[in-house]
């Protein structure tokens, strides 16, 4: 496969909202990719994103991981979304391998100002680590999401994944009408709520005010 060497994108999605997991993906997009589809996924409309997806797995290297709402709840929201980061990275890697990607000296670039723990020891801080076998360079950068072609990409495969989990669960519990928030704090979905309780999904260390 012809694999860009350049860089290596990671972004979440479902880190704010009350209810469900938090999802992860890392992207790795083949050279010639037709990154005018691309965007920041929460600016593209939900067809969009959808046909973004599906040329993205198609033309890629992927992972996409996630931490449920007890992770959430037991090591808190920031430790549960790097979590799930690292779970999207070993998953991207095994798919790095099949597609015979060469990886050597690629940057990581994750998306916000916190860089992930596993990441750490690719990291220009990380000097004399000999446990990096690809020669990594890892970075974090604010609002990469709608910068980086790869960011962009491992953002639509989150939000996707998710909103899709998210459609799933308005099915097995359509009084909180997930379909439509997606479990983010609207006035309907803290309605709902008081109306109807907790459901077995919900972040019970958050706020539902």
């Amino acid at each position: 496969m012809n694999c860009n060497e350049l860089v290596i994108g990671i972004d979440e999605a479902g880190r704010g909202a009350l209810v469900g997991p938090v999802y992860a993906s890392c992207c790795l997009l083949n050279k010639g990719f037709n990154v005018s589809i691309l965007n920041d996924s929460k600016k593209l409309s939900a067809n969009k994103r959808n046909e973004a997806r599906k040329l993205i797995l198609s033309n890629s290297s992927y992972g996409i991981g996630f931490a449920t709402q007890n992770e959430i709840d037991e090591l808190n929201i920031l430790n549960a979304t790097f979590l799930a980061m690292q779970r999207a990275f070993e998953k991207f890697l095994i798919d790095a391998e099949k597609h015979h990607c060469n990886l050597e000296n690629a940057l990581i670039v994750v998306d916000g100002n916190r860089l992930p723990k596993f990441l750490k020891k690719y990291s220009e801080e990380s000097l004399f680590n000999t446990d990096n076998p690809y020669n990594f360079k890892s970075m974090t950068l604010i609002k990469a999401d709608s910068l980086i072609p790869s960011v962009m990409a491992a953002s639509i495969l989150a939000k996707t994944q998710r909103d899709n989990f998210m459609l799933f669960a308005h099915k097995k519990w359509p009084v909180y009408n997930y379909a439509s928030h997606k479990g983010y704090g609207t006035k309907a979905h803290i309605d709902a709520i008081k109306k109807y309780g907790l459901s077995p999904i919900a972040r019970r260390t958050f706020k539902f005010s």
